[in-house]
């Protein structure tokens, strides 16, 4: 069976580790796994490194398109895709998450009827303002398969009517959504390890377990708006002040560019704000199991926060991961200066639990035994 998988931006480099992984070791003679990378993400350290750390395979197929408008960077992967679509018989298409490489995909796949995959389908913000947002819905509709990662995402394909649909695709095939588990469970335990023989980030930056909060913040509505990303850098600094902690805070390339242009941004005061470049998988990794505590605007790190128990501030108005805040390891602070200080004040003085949510580091397997039943 011949797969393509679909990848762009640095989340889906290391979600796609798990299942080539998977590929490798469970089904090597069953499944032969072709990897076409959109270039969404082109700086190296935001996509290469993944490659060579991660130890997936190289993309067969790179479309190189960069950063652009929304509607011209997804009309030139819809395009590229299109055409190594065609070039020969793929059975089918997997995708991740909700970038425009996710879209892409999708549309371009499903023009074509060719069998679409979608990992991590059912997550809902419920902000039809947040492009990922539009991206994963139209993704799921378009899916043979939605690979749900949680009972809450399967609820939320209920809600929406995926299990009654009598669509059908045009293998006569009606769709199919699967609680599989999350990838990025896969990962994180898999690469826990590795990352404490590999990565020296402790050493290199001072730390010490439980010493210091890690901050990341990447998103658009946080980095373009001076009032948002002012809000968020005075209560780090605030807070590493009071506190006396550490903040590690790896800093995206469009961050580190909005900085630059503005330095007054940055507060008085932020002498324990420690700025690094974007963090390799496996810094981030370490960083992740050491933090005394985390505050991201990434979904993929509140995620990962939750695998290694630590509490999170999240500085985005709402979250897909609801199963965070409603076990009480997450606070929705969005960009809001007393909120930030006040989730943080309340997830260190008070004990959090993390019960087991995310699947059992096998949903890699599950979802190609899933596609090759299909």
């Amino acid at each position: 069976m011949k797969i393509l998988t679909i990848i762009g931006a640095r989340p889906q480099i290391i979600k796609a580790a798990a299942v080539s992984r998977a590929v490798q070791n469970h089904y090597p003679d069953q499944i032969e796994e072709f990897i076409l990378h959109t270039g969404q993400h082109y700086d190296n350290n935001m996509s290469q490194v993944f490659f060579d750390q991660l130890g997936i395979p190289q993309p067969h197929y790179n479309l190189g398109v960069g950063s652009d408008s929304h509607g011209r960077q997804t009309a030139r992967m819809i395009d590229g895709i299109e055409e190594v679509l065609r070039s020969q018989p793929f059975d089918g298409i997997i995708l991740y998450g909700d970038t425009n490489s996710t879209l892409a995909g999708a549309v371009a796949a499903s023009k074509i009827h060719v069998p679409v995959f979608h990992i991590e389908a059912g997550l809902r913000s419920f902000n039809m303002a947040m492009p990922e947002e539009v991206n994963r819905i139209v993704c799921d509709q378009l899916s043979s398969i939605c690979f749900a990662p949680t009972q809450t995402a399967v609820d939320n394909l209920r809600r929406e009517g995926f299990m009654d649909s009598p669509a059908t695709f045009r293998n006569g095939k009606r769709r199919r959504v699967c609680n599989c588990g999350d990838v990025m469970y896969d990962n994180s335990m898999y690469f826990a390890s590795l990352a404490r023989q590999h990565s020296t980030i402790m050493q290199q930056l001072g730390l010490q377990p439980g010493g210091y909060i890690l901050a990341t913040i990447h998103r658009d509505n946080n980095t373009d708006n001076p009032s948002r990303l002012g809000a968020i850098l005075r209560a780090l600094a605030d807070i590493a002040q009071h506190d006396n902690i550490r903040i590690v805070l790896p800093l995206h390339p469009r961050t580190r560019k909005i900085l630059d242009n503005s330095p007054s941004l940055f507060p008085s005061g932020s002498e324990r704000l420690t700025v690094i470049p974007p963090a390799n998988f496996f810094d981030i990794n370490l960083l992740e199991q050491n933090a005394k505590l985390v505050m991201t605007d990434s979904g993929g790190v509140q995620k990962e926060a939750f695998f290694f128990e630590k509490p999170c501030v999240i500085l985005r108005p709402e979250t897909e991961w609801v199963e965070i805040v409603d076990h009480g390891a997450g606070i929705i602070a969005d960009a809001n200066y007393h909120r930030i200080t006040e989730a943080y004040r309340r997830l260190v003085d008070h004990p959090v639990h993390f019960p087991h949510l995310f699947g059992d580091s096998h949903a890699a397997e599950k979802i190609l035994q899933t596609i090759l039943d299909y």
